[in-house]
């Protein structure tokens, strides 16, 4: 029997962790369901508490007072995983006898430790989501009773909301897309057009009478498809502004030929060791100094006392640029 993509992804999430040399490594695991509009932790021990979702402007959506469990090998996080199914909203139609009538999202999030060569330590977050959406059955075919129709009528405006966002995103014209239209939408918006990498799969059912579902399911996945996504490296502050100076530097280096001669005239480097950054406190610092009549900004960077460049200019009084920081 064929292994599927959930067991699969954990024992590679495991097998990466174990091959780490230099790194340390930390997983937690939730577990949560939106049924009716509503969030519900699946791993809570109050089933009927009702979650709220929060948003922080720089980590963005979360959802607020979420349990979460520490899974140190793959057999863990399969019990965390099956704990939370069994409490899971489920009902018979006449199409599925085990219908899924909420959306369940299994969030895994992973921070990574190492210590850099500044002796610094230096973490990384990053998370996998794994979504397994409402059955869109039509109504018309469920031949159900009861709450069921009442479910089906939010877990369709749920998905409709989703197919608006897809469209605003793959259209490329829309200044607005509506992600708060739903929950869903909501806690997907990293996945749908923002900082992931994100994989769609759509399933089919092989009886004849599917025919009108497949085929919106197709196109559906088909408009998803075409979604770009911009992921980056989540990184500690502290690292993305070391980063991003030293990438700074850079720029500026390869800048210095370029310089007017009526400026770099009699420049001359007084030490020949490139410097060495060793921590950034601001992200930049205004400096009165000027290059032929310009304002420049540089990056505030604190070198090595004995890697310190300084610049002189003995045939001018003109300083092209200056630079100081604080440590």
């Amino acid at each position: 029997m064929d292994r599927g993509i959930i067991p699969i992804s954990f024992e590679h999430i495991f097998t990466h962790i174990s091959r780490s040399q230099n790194q340390q490594y930390l997983v937690r695991a939730s577990y949560l369901e939106i049924y009716q509009e509503e969030i519900r932790d699946l791993l809570a021990k109050d089933q009927n508490k009702k979650l709220e979702l929060k948003e922080n402007p720089e980590t963005g959506v979360y959802i607020k007072d979420l349990s979460s469990f520490v899974t140190k090998n793959v057999k863990e996080i399969e019990h965390v995983m099956n704990l939370g199914s069994q409490t899971r909203s489920v009902g018979s139609t006449n199409m599925n006898e085990y219908s899924s009538r909420s959306h369940a999202i299994f969030l895994i999030t992973i921070e990574c430790s190492e210590t850099g060569l500044d002796g610094e330590e230096h973490i990384r977050v990053g998370k996998l989501n794994l979504v397994d959406l409402a059955g869109s059955e039509r109504q018309s075919k469920m031949g159900a009773h009861g709450e069921r129709p009442k479910e089906a009528s939010k877990i369709n405006l749920s998905l409709s909301a989703l197919g608006n966002v897809i469209s605003a995103l793959v259209d490329g014209k829309s200044t607005h897309i509506p992600y708060r239209d739903s929950k869903l939408t909501r806690l997907l918006q990293d996945s749908l057009g923002g900082n992931a990498k994100t994989i769609m799969v759509a399933t089919l059912g092989p009886a004849s009478h599917s025919y009108d579902e497949s085929l919106s399911t197709l196109r559906f996945a088909n408009r998803a498809k075409n979604i770009k996504n911009k992921p980056r490296v989540n990184e500690d502050p502290k690292d993305t502004l070391l980063r991003e100076f030293q990438e700074e530097i850079v720029r500026l280096k390869a800048q210095m030929p370029a310089l007017p001669s009526t400026c770099s005239k009699g420049l001359e480097l007084e030490a020949t060791s490139v410097p060495r950054l060793l921590w950034v406190p601001y992200p930049y610092m205004s400096h009165p100094g000027t290059c032929c009549g310009h304002q420049r900004q540089v990056p505030a960077a604190v070198v090595a006392p004995e890697q310190r460049t300084s610049w002189t200019t003995p045939t001018s009084s003109r300083r092209c640029w200056s630079s100081s920081g604080r440590r």
